[in-house]
């Protein structure tokens, strides 16, 4: 009898330690050319939250989140392959300044900044959030947002799939909604306002962001719409969302 309530405390301590939240902590990391520079100092800074080791969920975490800001912070044609965050920004900055040596009359104010947050999170889902703006010369910089969301317990990506009982009818769903909101008639193409979806069809956006009101589909500039016109989205309830979400 004390040995089947010794396993059956030890199973429930297993399940709590399963269970347990995730913990975080947001470090931050920095970095400015060492080249001459008077004002505008191309920097770089990073402010971002990591998970703390020691579980398979938060290993997982911690590499796809930086994965994805190694695919946002770099200059060239693919991204750097440093494999961490402070390599990463020293290589950022030592693009700009092996530009900068070679065309040195002109002047590049390269910045970037980005910074994570879990704007959600409940025992079936963690929604990772990464705002970011980087400047590498141009009439412009660009600005966006970008969202993960994990399965707290295997630290895994949660696909659209995996969100919605039916992707399809989802999809559906979501077109009314956004037409409804920028006053594009049924019948009517996609793109007969002005925007831009790809083949002239709607989409759903690559950011996906949960809050405590529903779902907000989030679409950055040049998914939906050019950077003039800004981006683009649409709140949705939970109470509109009952049909369709497979996450609870």
């Amino acid at each position: 009898m004390k040995k089947i309530l010794f396993l059956s405390a030890l199973t429930a301590l297993l399940i709590s330690c399963n269970n347990k939240e995730l913990e975080f902590t947001t470090q931050t990391f920095t970095e400015q050319t060492t080249l001459p520079c008077s004002d505008n100092c191309p920097n770089v800074e990073v402010k971002i939250p990591i998970a703390k080791k020691g579980t398979i969920a938060a290993d997982s975490i911690n590499k796809r989140v930086f994965a994805v800001v190694r695919s946002i912070i770099y200059f060239g044609e693919k991204p750097y392959t440093g494999t961490d965050y402070k390599t990463l920004l020293y290589s950022f900055i030592g693009s700009y300044e092996d530009l900068k040596k070679e065309f040195p009359k002109d002047t590049f104010g390269w910045e970037a900044k980005l910074e994570g947050s879990i704007p959600y999170q409940t025992a079936n889902l963690l929604n990772y959030r990464i705002d970011h703006y980087t400047f590498t010369g141009g009439a412009h910089g660009y600005q966006g947002v970008r969202s993960l969301i994990f399965n707290p317990e295997t630290g895994k990506i949660i696909t659209n799939g995996g969100l919605f009982n039916d992707v399809n009818a989802f999809t559906k769903f979501a077109e009314k909604k956004f037409r409804a909101a920028y006053k594009i008639p049924e019948n009517d193409g996609i793109n007969s306002t002005g925007l831009m979806f790809e083949g002239e069809k709607f989409a759903l956006p690559l950011t996906i962001l949960f809050n405590e009101k529903g779902l907000l589909l989030y679409y950055n500039s040049y998914e939906a719409a050019s950077y003039a016109d800004g981006p683009k989205e649409i709140q949705l309830t939970y109470s509109e969302l009952e049909p369709y979400l497979k996450v609870k």
